[in-house]
């Protein structure tokens, strides 16, 4: 699946770049930038060949016994003592397992050349033009590990592991339920900032707040000692309600997994390439900003997701004076 951005043949314009090279000394800020947790958080896999495949047990046929997962169930002895006859099993894994295509992103960066020769003088009109379009990119990559239909987080959660809310605000209990769905190794809850406001609000009712912890230099709440991420690509609807996803992660841990691809031609940082396209007759440079990526769940118990989280919900105390 490929997604593209905009690819018109437009370029940065000549008084926006002497703006930028004679009259400030900060590079050009960019509101849409977020911390992209979630990248930072997620381990990232290197595909050969496009395509990551999952291979799983088997599901047990009729009249087989099965775990509680459904899975062909190992026969198994506990001996005491004696010399009992022992068991023979095997484990027999999925015929057809699930492949994981890489996706790409990308987008066609114009630059005219008198804007680059000209006016670099202090900022390099170039490398700004790039780092923002990376950043682009990258903003865009997390709404699709999130959203896309295909193998985004929010779609790979399975029935099983959905479950809504008690009354609307995220409480304690319902952070409990999740972390009885994802109890092996739970790594950390997803969540918009404002879903992890209401969850504060509903902590301290209660008397327990949540404590906090550090991690890339950044404080988060925590429930349970598992932190409470925030990202603004879980979106809230039309009745300020959106989800949270609790993930185990890494291939280790049977968990989730980012995917991508490195080595390719321009590589700028692992999995996104930025190429020299040419000069056009109008002095036009084009650069062809790239990233392959995907995201995988290798076990169903690895994500759980809570729906039907309401935001706006807040209450009055009564304070004695």
């Amino acid at each position: 699946m490929s997604k593209e951005l905009n690819t018109e043949p437009l370029s940065l314009s000549t008084p926006a770049a002497r703006n930028l090279a004679t009259a400030t000394v900060t590079v050009p800020q960019y509101t849409e930038i977020t911390p992209r947790w979630l990248h930072k958080l997620l381990p990232w896999v290197d595909v050969d060949g496009g395509v990551y495949r999952v291979n799983r047990v088997a599901k047990a046929g009729k009249g087989k016994p099965a775990n509680e997962f459904g899975e062909v169930k190992v026969d198994l002895l506990t001996v005491d003592g004696g010399e009992p006859k022992l068991p023979a099993t095997f484990v027999d894994y999925e015929q057809d397992p699930r492949e994981y295509h890489l996706s790409t992103i990308q987008t066609v960066l114009h630059t005219h050349t008198r804007v680059t020769d000209l006016y670099s003088n202090k900022i390099d009109q170039l490398r700004e033009q790039i780092r923002l379009t990376v950043e682009a990119v990258k903003e865009k990559e997390e709404w699709e590990l999130i959203n896309n239909s295909d193998f985004g987080l929010l779609k790979e959660v399975s029935a099983s592991q959905t479950i809504g809310t008690r009354k609307g605000a995220p409480t304690p209990d319902d952070l409990d339920e999740l972390l009885t769905l994802v109890w092996k190794k739970p790594a950390f809850f997803l969540a918009h900032p404002k879903a992890i406001a209401a969850f504060g609000r509903e902590a301290t009712r209660r008397g327990v707040p949540p404590p906090t912890v550090n991690l890339f230099g950044t404080p988060f709440i925590t429930w349970r000692g598992v932190p409470l991420i925030s990202t603004n690509k879980l979106e809230l609807n039309s009745k300020s309600a959106t989800s949270i996803l609790l993930l185990r992660v890494g291939e280790a841990e049977q968990g989730v997994v980012g995917l991508q691809k490195t080595g390719v031609t321009g590589e700028v940082e692992p999995g996104l390439s930025v190429r020299y396209m040419g000069t056009n007759e109008q002095s036009i440079a084009s650069h062809l900003v790239t990233r392959y990526f995907s995201a995988a769940v290798l076990t169903t118990d690895a994500i759980a997701r809570l729906d039907n989280v309401v935001v706006n919900q807040y209450h009055e105390y009564n304070w004695k004076q």
